[in-house]
């Protein structure tokens, strides 16, 4: 797991949103693009977190602890481009 001050979006925030997820979510928000994820980094965290993004239906995976984690500490470092 990279530590936060060697977090940056290209790098490890993009790859964990799948094709699908930008696709779907495009309406609400670009996760495709780093000021779009960063600006709603609170509600995108909450909702992997908990378990309710991705939905059952979607057939995507759940986002493991690991995951959720990397995505907090590069929020909380400001979001890294």
């Amino acid at each position: 797991m990279p530590d936060a001050s060697n977090l940056s979006f290209a790098r490890d925030i993009r790859p964990l949103f799948t094709e699908t997820d930008v696709a779907h979510m495009h309406a609400m928000m670009d996760l495709s693009d780093r000021d779009s994820v960063f600006e709603n980094a609170d509600a995108i965290y909450a909702t992997v977190s908990n378990g309710s993004m991705p939905p059952p239906s979607s057939g995507e995976a759940r986002w493991t602890q690991e995951m959720c984690a990397t995505f907090k500490r590069w929020a909380d470092d400001g979001g890294p481009a």
